[in-house]
């Protein structure tokens, strides 16, 4: 598989769909300077394969989520908020707190705020880890299949606070959602990876009925 060309401006959402086990998960970790690049490089916020990208400004979703289960819902979104905040010496600070507590209410889960993560059911433990990613005021988001196990309803609302936070503060979202109808639902731009390439996806044929 040769190197991929990819450019998501300041703004944009952008989903990768494509079969599973086809490097979707990969190329987030690369992007996220999890792994290095096979070819070619990466540029992240103005840095070239950061290893480390500026402080609090790259937010990853993983599948697997990465909450810490035996802590509540408030300390978890609250380790997001303390991730992006501009000094390490005023770790709770009211800001801090603002942000944590604003991101919780916006994924709807203000009643969970002191419940062991553990304790949740899986689209509530993604809807933390999403107020987590919201709480640190990333300006990349990276998040892989961070609309699964939710319901309808609660998709949609998810979907419209992560697209807001896009909207308001100029961020990039990129994030690999293999339910195409979702996908088109979130994004400015759908591609398809197959065969170490992301092609831009194309739109169902319109069937016109002669009579």
């Amino acid at each position: 598989m040769g190197p991929l060309n990819l450019e998501i401006n300041s703004g944009e959402i952008v989903a990768i769909a494509g079969p599973s086990g086809i490097g979707k998960t990969t190329l987030l970790r690369t992007i996220a300077g999890l792994v290095p690049p096979l070819h070619g490089s990466v540029e992240v916020c103005g840095q070239i394969n950061p290893k480390m990208p500026p402080r609090g400004s790259l937010g990853y979703i993983p599948q697997r989520l990465g909450l810490v289960r035996h802590a509540s819902v408030y300390h978890n979104v609250m380790m997001g908020a303390l991730a992006g905040h501009a000094s390490r010496w005023l770790p709770f600070s009211s800001e801090a707190r603002r942000m944590a507590v604003e991101s919780i209410i916006a994924m709807g889960i203000e009643e969970k705020m002191r419940t062991p993560v553990r304790k949740l059911s899986g689209g509530q433990q993604r809807r933390v880890a999403t107020a987590r990613t919201l709480a640190q005021r990333p300006s990349v988001i990276l998040a892989d299949e961070f609309l699964g196990e939710l319901d309808e309803e609660t998709m949609s609302s998810v979907m419209e606070s992560v697209k807001s936070y896009v909207q308001e503060n100029n961020a990039t979202l990129l994030v690999v959602e293999h339910n195409i109808g979702r996908a088109k639902k979130l994004a400015d731009r759908l591609l398809l990876m197959d065969d170490g390439r992301l092609n831009p996806f194309i739109t169902d044929p319109i069937v016109m009925e002669v009579k």
